[in-house]
């Protein structure tokens, strides 16, 4: 990510994950993988919408380059969020990978249906997590931002 004035900018990244763990392992995750980023961090699917809507107290919250969603979280599932994503016109080439603690077959093909960008099951590790994370910069600039 460029600013104008050529300089990288940090990635804005929105995680919507209601595991206090997970949230810390993937903090460690994104340092481990060396992405410049800013996290931002939501608990539930009203409140990813509302992050991403920017409906108060969000109206001022930069606008994510991509979303990390548990598919498993209290009041609208990832499965839900992504569905609503890209629903929507603004939002809809909005790069999102999913997380899940299940193998369940039915979870990945289910979020690749509703266009998931990328798919990882937790617990994979720190190390692992970090390198499935090393794609990020990827996504991004594939998702036209």
């Amino acid at each position: 990510m460029h600013d104008g004035t050529g300089m990288q900018r940090p990635v804005e990244i929105l995680l919507v994950e209601d595991s206090p763990a997970d949230v810390r392992m993937m903090q460690e995750a994104l340092h481990m993988a060396e992405i410049a980023h800013h996290l931002a961090v939501v608990s539930d699917g009203e409140e990813a919408l509302h992050y991403l809507h920017r409906v108060d107290p969000f109206m001022h919250v930069p606008r994510p380059d991509i979303v990390i969603l548990d598919i498993k979280l209290p009041k609208m599932s990832g499965l839900g969020v992504l569905r609503e994503i890209r629903a929507s016109p603004e939002l809809q080439k909005l790069p999102v990978m999913m997380l899940t603690s299940s193998p369940a077959i039915q979870d990945r093909s289910a979020s690749e249906n509703l266009g998931a960008t990328h798919f990882v099951t937790k617990p994979v590790g720190l190390f692992l997590l970090a390198g499935e994370l090393k794609i990020i910069n990827a996504l991004v600039k594939r998702g036209g931002h």
